[in-house]
Formats: structure tokens, sequence, C-alpha cells
């Protein structure tokens, strides 16, 4: 496995192999778990190159102390990879990705103003920033994300389509604990007390899932979720929305199958956590 840490080195090394070779790519911030595992080893079969960048990037972090928290385990990430069949690994700095501060302002419309646009403003634009630049980077066949961070794929197919990157964008199921919690870098940062309870989320959204399913409105679905979060004084409910699935707008009633998710986030000590249930 190969592993650079500057956008020329790396632009190199590719260049060397393009023309001949797919290239998949698999965007990180690190603390890897089995579902960034997951992405690489789908990325593994379907190209014939994969490129991983291990990157917390500063520019998508509205809260200062989030930062600072975000578990940082480059040297145990490159190996998880590797065992996975990664061939290139991008773990630029941050002087390398920024040499300046950048000053374009990306605006996604209604998909940054509902859910974690609402909550994290300045969130997409750092998102969208970095992941122009990883696309432009890499320049790969195929880019995998999670469909934990739903929103974050929707942005990132705007902006695919609107800045036409000709790159394949995959969204891969969400990979989750024996318990049903979504993995997530974040979960580290949970004492052991909270990583049980912090189950809840699951369990919120697979209610909300049978309420809809058996006829209640959403409304009175997303009132079930909330009132068992307030059963829990541990947690601080943020939002929960039951929205399309492909443009994040509220959704009034349940779509038709695959277009309807359930999105929540909330605060568990001193993590937040967020997860979604597509049906």
């Amino acid at each position: 496995m190969h592993r650079f840490d500057t956008v020329a080195a790396l632009r190199q090394h590719l260049n060397s192999i393009r023309s001949e070779q797919t290239i998949g790519l698999v965007p990180t911030m690190g603390a890897l778990h089995e579902g960034h595992i997951t992405l690489i080893e789908t990325a593994r079969r379907e190209n014939d190159v994969v490129v991983s960048s291990i990157f917390v990037n500063p520019t998508q972090f509205n809260n200062p102390d989030d930062l600072a928290r975000y578990p940082r385990t480059l040297e145990e990430d490159c190996e998880k990879l590797e065992a996975a069949g990664c061939d290139v690994v991008f773990a630029p700095s941050v002087s390398e990705m920024y040499p300046e501060t950048p000053l374009l302002r990306m605006n996604f419309g209604e998909l940054e103003t509902v859910m974690e646009g609402a909550f994290r403003p300045g969130h997409f634009n750092g998102v969208g920033i970095v992941v122009a630049k990883l696309f432009n980077i890499v320049q790969a066949d195929r880019a995998y994300f999670g469909q934990k961070d739903l929103q974050q794929v929707a942005v990132i197919r705007r902006l695919v389509r609107d800045l036409s990157f000709p790159v394949e964008l995959i969204r891969c199921p969400t990979v989750r604990e024996r318990d049903g919690l979504a993995m997530s870098s974040r979960n580290r940062n949970l004492t052991e007390v909270e990583r049980k309870q912090a189950t809840t989320l699951f369990k919120a959204l697979t209610l909300a899932h049978e309420l809809l399913t058996e006829g209640l409105d959403v409304e009175q679905a997303k009132a079930a979720v909330t009132g068992l979060f307030a059963d829990n004084p541990h947690f601080r409910l943020e939002y929960v929305d039951v929205v399309n699935a492909n443009t994040l707008q509220v959704a009034s009633e349940v779509l038709a199958p695959g277009q309807t998710a359930i999105c929540l986030a909330a605060h568990l000590g001193k993590v937040r956590l967020i997860d979604n249930l597509v049906f």
C-alpha cells in the first residue's frame, strides 16, 4: 500500500496508472470502523485501484470543541486500510489541503436549511469544498459514501451534478453494531454507560418506522420519538424529521418504496449522534 501526504506526490502516482485502471475513492476523516472498511471492500470489488483519504477537515466543524475531540488514529487506520485491500492512502496536513484560507462559499439551497444544515451552519460549505478538492486531486471514477450521513450524500450528489464532476457517486448502506447502533467514529468518545444508552437512536427510528407503516401520520410518529427521548434525561434530542430520501425536504406522508427517510440527531453527554432509516 502506498501512502502520500502531498497533493503533488499523489497526483504523480495516480497519473502513472490512470490510463489503464479504474480508481475508486473512499474519503474519510479517519478513526476507521467496520463501516469504513465496508466502503473499502465495496470499492475493491468495483475498481482496479482503491484510494482512501484520511483528513480531519477543519472547515466543516462549526464547533471547535467537536474538532478538538475528533479521534485521530492515523497509524491504526493505515493498518486497517491495508488489511482491507486499499492501494493508496492520502493523509495530508491541514496546510497541504489549505495553503490559504478558502474564500469560496458554496450554497446548496434548501439542502442546507434543514436538519444538519439548520443546526450546523457552514458545515456543508466545508464538506463541499473539501470533497471538491478531493475529486479534483484524485479524479476517481467512483466515490463511496455511507448512508448514515444521508444529508451529506445528498449535498455531494448536488455538487457532482452542478459542477459536472465525472465521478459516479455510490451510496452504501449504514453498517450497524449488533445492538443497532450505527457505526461512527464519534462512538469512541462515548463512556461505557453512554454506549449502552446510545441504542435509543435505533430504537427510536424503528419505532417511527413501525408507526408509519401501521398507518399513523408523520406528526404522530415524530411525537412518539420525541416522547421516547423525553423519558431519557441523558439525551437532548436536536431534531427528528420524516423527509424525502433524495431531496431531504420534509414529507407529510410516506412516499414510494425507498423514498422515505426518518432522520434524527441527539446529544448524549458530550457526543452528538446522528442516524437515519430509509424505507
